[in-house]
């Protein structure tokens, strides 16, 4: 897939069939609609692409208007979501940022400046809530005369449901902050994962004398969509995913910062690794299931004993979902 930031490349396709959005965590309803683009552009000769926006919208206008409680907690950063629609077999995405200029536009403008003269769009595909345009003035109805005027085709898809559940970003973002990882699973049609390169922290997994290393990825969000201390599986490190256990949020206990950090506590560090073997790699995390939320702690040594009930958790998790797959085996023999 390729990528471009913003529209003004060389090696931009000159037309294309298109779908615009955010897709925060390219759920089971953003996949169906992709498939869908991905038939219509084949059937024209065109590549299929996506026009999605960094920062998200919303978090532009929280920060504008000075109401962080406006801005939608975050599912994805900008790499997952790529991977996610590079993987649903889309040819081209163009990352606009959102900010003034672009939040300014009228419908028309939009049409004429971003998908026309921007992108050549000949197809147009949106959901049955796609609004644009200065204040949300456009609708799929605006888009569609817009459409005829400019000679491109516009289709909407309606919504997509599992076990008649409207599948849509906010409800991944409802699971993940109950931590149900069964129910965002099933929304999103995967583990939820957060991928990242490993950076240097403070060495504690070492000093705490836990006996296993730490793996630390930065956060950009101001507000993950989960939080928490969750049993995952890091993919990354070697032919085989590791079992662990992770903290995900700002670490009260040891960091006044604020700044948000996913610090994976591997279960059974590969020799082979090392001390520094970790680090620079680029890592996929999924979280399987959520322990507990984040605590404050008096100190290191109350730390450190939550932290060996939250492996001690963890390992009885693994445990039991491995006998439970065994189980499944022989019932299916």
């Amino acid at each position: 897939m390729r990528i471009f930031r913003g529209f003004h490349h060389r090696g931009k396709a000159p037309a294309c069939a298109l779908t615009i959005g955010t897709f925060d965590g390219v759920h089971r309803g953003h996949q169906a609609m992709l498939a869908l683009l991905r038939s219509e552009a084949q059937h024209r000769g065109l590549p299929a692409c996506v026009l999605t926006f960094e920062p998200h919208p919303r978090d532009h206008f929280a920060q504008r208007l000075q109401r962080p409680d406006m801005a939608p907690a975050r599912i994805a950063n900008l790499r997952d979501k790529l991977l996610e629609l590079a993987r649903c077999g889309i040819d081209q995405a163009v990352v606009l940022p959102f900010g003034d200029a672009l939040a300014s536009l009228s419908a028309r403008e939009f049409v004429e400046q971003v998908l026309v003269s921007g992108l050549g769009a000949r197809y147009v595909l949106v959901g049955d809530d796609f609004r644009f345009g200065a204040k949300r003035q456009g609708d799929y109805a605006t888009l569609d005369a817009l459409g005829n005027e400019h000679g491109f085709d516009v289709a909407r898809m309606m919504s997509y449901e599992v076990h008649g559940l409207r599948v849509s970003s906010s409800a991944v973002r409802q699971a993940l902050a109950a931590g149900d990882m069964a129910q965002a699973q099933s929304l999103l049609g995967r583990p939820y994962a957060i991928s990242g390169h490993v950076l240097h922290g403070q060495k504690l997994g070492r000093t705490l004398g836990l006996g296993f290393r730490t793996l630390n990825l930065r956060v950009a969000a101001r507000k993950p969509a989960a939080q928490g201390i969750f049993v995952v599986r890091t993919h990354g490190l070697g032919p085989e995913p590791l079992d662990g256990v992770a903290s995900l949020g700002c670490r009260p206990t040891v960091d006044d910062s604020g700044r948000m950090l996913l610090e994976v506590h591997c279960l059974n560090w590969p020799p082979h690794l090392g001390l520094e073997g970790g680090y620079a790699k680029l890592v996929r995390v999924e979280l399987l299931h959520k322990l507990r939320d984040e605590a404050r702690y008096d100190g290191l040594d109350a730390l450190t004993a939550a932290i060996e009930a939250d492996v001690a958790a963890a390992r009885g998790w693994f445990a039991s979902h491995a006998a439970e797959r065994r189980q499944t085996t022989r019932d299916r023999i």
